[in-house]
């Protein structure tokens, strides 16, 4: 046997005996001898470097990051869940399966991993790339890191099913709570901040730009589906991945009836608490493919699968102040700072309060025992006081005279619960403001997160959003702050001038103009050329657009008289900062008040291309089928919207037909 083929066969064994111990959790040999046989590797390899190859056991950290990640698109979109809460939304999702599929459906349940969703792409057998979910439609290449966790196989088991060797599969890395425990230790040791909980130490550890670290996190991982169906049911693909060398969560089971759905869930709300990982729910999702291809998905969620959320978990602690805290338009909002306790995975030292009002109706004093809970496990809230608790030490709240921050009187206004600081050059507000600008729908300016905002600003050398744009001329005394340092400065004008090419879309969000989020703000960029047009446009040209009312466009027309945002926009301008788009989109034409729906796959467009091209020209795209519906648009596999047009009666067009409409 020659050093090449000797090579070969010891990679096999020692993928084999990996397999075996992380996947399967039934190992056939010990770890003295696993280590045994990986010592060989190494050393053979090192007598012969010219033969490592990448899938070795021996690779699985590779080298340091240095361009950061690249985006990777999707091939079929990572869907999220809808969430449900109760029992009694179990069964409507259950009504809903069977109205639309006229089927009684099989369902499987699985645990629903408190981790960070991710895509694992294989060619040839072999680990080709890893990718965060990123928005749904593209991600983070994170292949260096993924392939520092142990159970991710770096080549498949033996098949013979050849169709195997090339798959994408998709499922949650998660922090084991031991692993978690052992890393805030050694953080805490090194004077790091402390992950707040699991699932934070999971998506830090895979965005780490060096897999040495990452490696050393303790991550693993559970293969819960792949989006192109491999057998006829997900119960059974779900085993198939596990012969070919994916770690499929043990506690999956096939439940014949809605009712066994909800016992099944029921059972796990106490038994969670005794596994080695966090869990937050379970995932239900039809078991038949061919079922799951009739129900299909609406624009964001799959009708055949919901997340049932475990009740909000509630605890008690000392609630041992009242903080206010100032938004950047001026309200005021109490925060609780709590006696540090552990809640849902994470600990809780502050909770919202909401407003004086919910404080006094309540009657939440300070120094009170309050429970708490997260509200669907995410936003921290104090629920009441324990009053048998009282000692008559409590203070009773009183919302103060002035702002916490610049001092200047707060008023309320009549028919309205918020407090509010009416100075506009008060440090707390032009914070936030400040942090709104360079958020990632705004000017996403990543590198100026709040602290950064926070240093700049006691340092003086930002006052407001446009000062950003003047931190290119101090970069010597940049690099002099605490904490600063040349690369740190050097890559922070970097992506400052990079913004200043930013999409129009995200120049209005950034604005901060009232009522505009997100979509109205794409809105307005496809309806104007620029700052200028939008500034001068009066309030019918406004309302003729598309889901924009009175009250928004007044908001707007309000914001451009004001001669300090007016300011703001000029010195924008000088600054370099683009204030326009490169051509007008052209809107209301061929589908003015047109309604489409998509189903199936289209071979020469992706859906957003489609639904970019359906908006520009006037229309928009519906994920439900209608009466109102004026063209379903189909592609291969459709799905029951194609039925219920058929139904309905609705225009159903082929691709091609789409082509000649926009041509």
């Amino acid at each position: 046997m020659d050093i090449k083929e000797m090579l070969e066969k010891l990679r096999e064994k020692i993928n084999f005996h990996s397999y075996k111990y992380y996947v399967l959790n039934a190992p056939v040999i010990s770890d003295y001898e696993y280590d045994q046989l990986f010592d060989e590797l190494k050393s053979l390899e090192a007598q012969h470097p010219e033969l490592i190859t990448p899938d070795s056991p021996t690779q699985r950290v590779g080298n340091e990051l240095t361009g950061g990640f690249k985006e990777v698109a999707h091939s079929v979109p990572m869907l999220s869940l809808e969430n449900t809460y109760s029992s009694e939304e179990i069964y409507e999702f259950d009504k809903r399966v069977k109205k639309e599929s006229e089927d009684s459906p099989e369902y499987v349940v699985e645990l629903k991993i408190d981790g960070t969703a991710v895509a694992l792409t294989y060619r040839n057998g072999k680990l080709f790339q890893g990718s965060t979910r990123g928005n749904g439609n593209t991600g983070d290449d994170i292949t260096h890191n993924v392939r520092t966790i142990k159970s991710v196989p770096l080549v498949l088991q033996k098949t013979n099913d050849e169709s195997l060797l090339n798959i994408e599969v998709r499922g949650e890395v998660f922090l084991p709570k031991k692993s978690f425990e052992q890393c805030n230790i050694e953080r805490e040791k090194a004077g790091e901040p402390l992950f707040a909980n699991p699932r934070n130490a999971a998506a830090g550890s895979l965005k780490n730009l060096n897999p040495e670290v990452t490696s050393k996190r303790g991550l693993d991982i559970f293969i819960h589906t792949s989006p192109y169906p491999i057998k006829n049911t997900h119960y059974e693909a779900l085993k198939t991945m596990e012969k070919i060398g994916f770690k499929i969560n043990p506690e999956t089971k096939v439940c014949k009836n809605i009712e066994e759905v909800v016992d099944f869930c029921n059972s796990w709300e106490d038994r969670r608490k005794n596994l080695p990982y966090e869990v937050d729910g379970m995932v239900i999702k039809v078991n038949s493919f061919d079922m799951q291809r009739k129900l299909g998905a609406t624009g964001k969620n799959p009708k055949w699968a919901i997340a049932y959320k475990f009740p909000a978990t509630e605890v008690t602690t000392i609630l041992e102040d009242i903080l206010l805290q100032v938004g950047r338009t001026g309200i005021i909002t109490p925060v609780a700072r709590l006696k540090p306790i552990l809640l849902a995975g994470s600990t809780i030292s502050r909770a919202t309060l909401h407003n004086a009002d919910e404080i006094s109706r309540k009657d939440i004093r300070i120094g009170d025992t309050v429970f708490i809970k997260k509200g669907g496990e995410v936003i921290p809230e104090v629920i009441k006081p324990v009053t048998e608790n009282r000692t008559g030490k409590e203070k009773i709240f009183k919302m103060p005279d002035n702002c916490p921050v610049c001092k200047e009187k707060l008023v309320k206004y009549e028919n309205e619960v918020a407090w509010r600081c009416e100075n506009l050059q008060c440090p707390a507000q032009t914070q936030r403001r400040i942090e709104y600008f360079v958020s990632k729908n705004a000017m996403s300016i990543e590198d100026l997160g709040e602290k950064v905002v926070s240093r700049l600003m006691d340092a003086g050398f930002i006052k407001n959003a446009v000062d950003i744009y003047k931190l290119k001329d101090r970069r010597a005394e940049l690099i002099e702050l605490d904490r600063m340092g040349e690369k740190s400065v050097d890559n922070l004008l970097a992506e400052i001038e990079k913004s200043k090419n930013i999409e129009l879309e995200h120049l209005i969000f950034a604005l901060g103009i009232r009522h505009i989020g997100v979509h109205t703000a794409k809105l307005l960029a496809k309806s104007f050329t620029g700052i200028d047009e939008l500034k001068s446009a009066t309030l019918e040209e406004l309302t003729e657009i598309r889901e924009i009312g009175e009250i928004v466009a007044k908001a707007i027309i309000d914001f451009f008289k004001s001669e300090e945002n007016c300011e703001i926009i000029e010195e924008l301008r000088k600054a370099g900062v683009k204030l326009y788009r490169d051509k007008k989109v052209s809107i209301g034409e061929k589908f003015t008040n047109k309604t489409f729906v998509l189903t199936g796959t289209l071979a020469g467009f992706t859906r957003d291309e489609v639904t970019e091209i359906i908006e520009k020209e006037g229309g928009r795209v519906s994920s439900s089928v209608s009466a109102k519906t004026n063209f379903v648009l189909a592609g291969e596999a459709t799905g029951s919207k194609y039925d219920k047009a058929k139904k309905l009666g609705v225009k159903i067009i082929t691709e091609e037909e789409f082509r000649e409409m926009i041509r």
